[in-house]
């Protein structure tokens, strides 16, 4: 079939892909123009004899030599003599100063298109024994500084984090939220940490561990977090030695499948679970938080696990005054769980790692044998259990595993009584009783931040006030707002009416505990920062 296209169609289609193909292409076309207009010029002048006056007739190299020369100068020709000469040179020169000038602006833009690309955050890390963190939630702002306090004694440390999110602005949110971080480096990267491409750009093969966070705005965040720990350890490229996975899930049933996924490489994260506890347990101790705060955070000490083989066959009780300036506090033997005080008579194997809390790990050492002053060690009092009373104000994904969990320590008899304005919550407690052996459960619908409606409770029967705020439906500050203003009115309740009870607030942003904390003794349970 004959075609139609008309040649200047033909010329623009062909240069169209010749800019496509990028700066490089460009270049090369303008070079090869370049020596074209030379060389025809040093024919011209060759074949018809034109040189400056006074001067012999110019060979063709010597005429290509001095056309390259006014290609690259335009100021060359100021000395030229002779109108045939100089208008020859002037060619020349015209078509040089179009070559340079498209040349630096080719250079320009692929200057300005590298800068951009590298904004974008797509150029790969080459780091070793660094720290990968994938995804992008408000509990970046809490781990990376706790990271960065825990490589305090290193030389240098990096951190890395890939997201979805622009790099510019990551980076721009760090600096704004977190500051300085001495020794330890962190880089952003924008990627899927899904994708099995842009994982490369962190360099997993080389980290120390890779950390994984659930995604706050995904309708099922554990499948995502599964879909990652696959993307990794389903890696092409994998190294062989096993990866350091530590990930965040929500739903303690998805738990099983993630370890099936990642097997020994993967430590799951309950992070839902591991708060609703400790607001449970919280409650009913005051002060609970704080040192829950102190084992978990760098700050100070904190928990090590570490093995000795020196005290192999040893007993747990022979062991523990030989670390004076270190606390034992239990055992972890390699793949099984940890055993917190364990019978003293308990024989130290090989396969025993002990778990020490410490001021840092290169703090751990035995130091000699202490005698036990036991005349310090008092016997605990037992006391008569009696029904209670606690309310749970709010609501959000965590408050029946709460629920659950003061099952486990409240007397037969005890009633929970839940207030809260969210969709399906009767629905959720019909069936979270019948799993409930000791408490009672009422509900009551309506708003936690009316000052009549929390009037209308007679809080002075409460032991324990649970503050939850309502993550599930709002945005951290939103729900941090409701959470503050009921709390705020609880306090002012309480100051007015004389009434004694604990309250345990769950808060979002550390920010916020600190603008509400004041001077009270209330117990508060930070979620991101846990």
């Amino acid at each position: 079939m004959k075609s139609d296209v008309k040649f200047k169609d033909r010329l623009k289609y062909a240069i169209d892909n010749t800019f496509s193909k990028g700066s490089g292409a460009l270049i090369m076309w303008l070079a090869i123009s370049s020596v074209v207009i030379i060389g025809l010029m040093a024919v011209v002048v060759t074949v018809f004899k034109i040189s400056p006056d006074g001067e012999a007739p110019l060979s063709f190299w010597e005429a290509f030599w001095r056309n390259l020369m006014r290609t690259l100068d335009a100021g060359t020709m100021g000395g030229d003599a002779g109108w045939g000469f100089r208008i020859a040179m002037l060619v020349v020169t015209i078509g040089g100063v179009f070559v340079i000038s498209t040349l630096i602006g080719i250079l320009s833009s692929a200057i300005e298109a590298k800068l951009d690309d590298l904004r974008k955050g797509h150029s790969r890390l080459l780091e070793e024994n660094h720290t990968v963190i994938l995804g992008w939630t408000e509990q970046v702002y809490t781990i990376i500084p706790e990271l960065v306090l825990a490589n305090d004694n290193q030389k240098s440390s990096c951190i890395a984090l890939l997201s979805e999110l622009d790099k510019v602005e990551m980076e721009e949110s760090l600096q704004g939220r977190i500051g300085k971080t001495g020794v330890t480096r962190i880089v952003c990267r924008t990627g899927s940490p899904m994708d099995i491409n842009d994982l490369s750009i962190v360099s997993i093969n080389s980290s120390r561990s890779i950390i994984i966070l659930s995604p706050e705005e995904s309708e099922d965040p554990d499948s995502e977090v599964i879909k990652i720990i696959l993307a990794i350890t389903n890696h092409p490229d994998r190294r062989q030695e096993p990866y350091h996975i530590i990930a965040e899930i929500r739903n303690p049933r998805n738990s099983e499948i993630a370890k099936i996924v990642g097997k020994d490489e993967l430590e799951t994260i309950q992070t839902g679970e591991i708060v609703a506890r400790i607001i449970a347990q919280t409650c009913r101790q005051s002060g609970l938080s704080v040192v829950y705060t102190e084992l978990m955070d760098f700050g100070g000490d904190e928990i090590y696990i570490k093995p000795f083989p020196e005290l192999v066959g040893k007993t747990y009780g022979e062991i523990l005054p030989l670390f004076n300036k270190n606390c034992v506090m239990g055992i972890r033997t390699d793949g099984r769980s940890a055993q917190l005080n364990p019978p003293m008579d308990t024989i130290i194997t090989s396969d025993h790692n002990l778990i020490v809390v410490a001021e840092d790990d290169d703090k751990i050492f035995i130091n000699g044998k202490s005698a036990v002053q036991t005349e310090l060690i008092n016997s605990m009092k037992s006391y008569n259990s009696k029904p209670e009373k606690t309310l749970v104000m709010g609501w959000n994904w965590k408050a029946p595993s709460i629920i659950r969990e003061l099952d486990n320590y409240v007397t037969q008899g005890s009633v929970i009584t839940i207030v809260a304005a969210a969709d399906g919550v009767k629905e959720k407690l019909d069936e979270l009783s019948k799993e409930l052996k000791n408490q009672k459960l009422i509900f009551h619908e309506g708003d936690i931040t009316d000052r009549k409606n929390l009037e209308s409770i007679e809080l002075g029967s409460f032991e324990h006030i649970i503050l939850l705020c309502y993550s599930d439906d709002l945005a951290v500050q939103k729900a941090d707002a409701r959470t503050m203003i009921t709390l705020l009115h609880l306090r002012d309740i309480a100051e007015k009416t004389g009434h004694n009870f604990s309250i345990v607030s769950e808060m979002l942003d550390i920010r916020n505990r600190n603008l509400a904390e004041v001077s009270q003794a209330d117990d508060f349970i930070v979620s991101d920062k846990l």
